[in-house]
């Protein structure tokens, strides 16, 4: 005969309501009773009905991530991986399951949001990435649903958002390579329409005019987060006339398809160029040489989002928009001083 939710409070000495409130994570229910009765449900095998709980209560217990490329793509990046690690250890530590769903373009992104939130399939969404015209964010925005992005909304200052000072990080990284004395500095972007790489872009930008260096269009580069498209626009890089003598990366995945593009071509690093990425993932860390790179909390990131998506969901009162993580550089073996200046 199956458990009931009758035989559970019975055994804790609670009422069925008060098992209830358990279930829901209701904040009213003290954690050592929320601890009794979970304890007593496990003892006794009981599983709520989550679909009769969801009729009920019009809530589901689920978060939805919305991937911004195809998973086979997406999970070759470490800050990917690492980012989506925070956001399940999170959630289960706040009884939510993740629901995980990818879109190859801008498109199938608004798609896939408008079939959770019609579906009711999720109690909240989180956007891992933010596109300066982002119709994902305007609908979630106007259908008042809870939501967490992964970055920084252009159009939206009210958005509820898990970022890094990304404009501050690459001024410092790009002040401390002029500082070693580096004047011919490349930047190697991700797609111009992210608000990261436009904000990494920024940074750059101000600390080449605060030092009066020119910008110059032609150490600037559009490309993907694969080995392969650094690949590529390292070997456009070698062709220019006058070579820079150090190349910022927009993540790790891109500076080491770059480093390992200049050693194909009978170049070292640090010794021909500097490079320096983003994210410090372990890949970083596994390079020859040590890649320098920007840590910016990717897992702490993933769990202040889940904390700030169950907040809105309850609606616990938060209202801060934008929660920023600090951001730490970790110098490696990637960067010495020119060589040839």
């Amino acid at each position: 005969m199956a458990v009931t939710i009758i035989d559970v409070a019975e055994k804790a000495g609670v009422s069925p309501s008060t098992v209830s409130r358990v279930i829901s994570n209701d904040s009213r229910i003290s954690q050592k009773t929320s601890r009794k009765v979970r304890k007593i449900m496990d003892e006794l095998g009981y599983h709520p009905n989550v679909m009769a709980k969801s009729l009920v209560t019009k809530t589901t217990n689920n978060i939805g991530i919305i991937l911004p490329r195809p998973a086979d793509e997406l999970f070759q990046n470490q800050f990917f991986s690492e980012i989506i690690r925070g956001i399940v250890s999170k959630a289960a530590a706040c009884h939510y399951d993740v629901l995980m769903t990818s879109a190859t373009n801008e498109e199938e992104e608004i798609k896939a949001v408008e079939r959770l939130v019609h579906g009711r399939k999720v109690d909240g969404i989180i956007l891992l990435t933010a596109h300066k015209e982002d119709p994902s964010i305007t609908f979630l925005h106007e259908k008042k649903f809870p939501f967490v992005l992964v970055g920084r909304s252009e159009h939206y200052a009210d958005v509820t958002s898990v970022d890094n000072d990304n404009i501050a990080a690459s001024q410092a990284i790009t002040r401390h390579l002029i500082e070693l004395g580096h004047k011919r500095i490349a930047f190697v972007s991700g797609p111009f329409e992210l608000t990261v790489s436009k904000d990494r872009l920024d940074g750059y930008s101000k600390a080449l005019l605060e030092a009066g260096i020119p910008f110059d269009n032609d150490y600037t580069f559009e490309g993907a987060f694969t080995p392969e498209s650094a690949g590529q626009i390292t070997e456009k890089l070698l062709q220019l006339e006058e070579r820079p003598t150090a190349i910022i990366a927009i993540d790790d995945v891109v500076a080491f398809g770059i480093i390992r593009t200049l050693w194909n071509n009978g170049l070292r690093v640090p010794e021909d160029f500097s490079v320096v990425g983003f994210n410090n993932t372990l890949l970083a860390e596994m390079c020859l040489p040590q890649i320098s790179s920007v840590d910016i909390g990717t897992h702490q990131m993933g769990q202040s989002t889940v904390q700030a998506l169950v907040q809105r969901i309850k609606g616990d009162g938060f209202d801060q928009a934008r929660i920023l993580i600090p951001h730490q550089i970790i110098w490696r073996d990637s960067v010495q001083t020119p060589a040839s200046e």
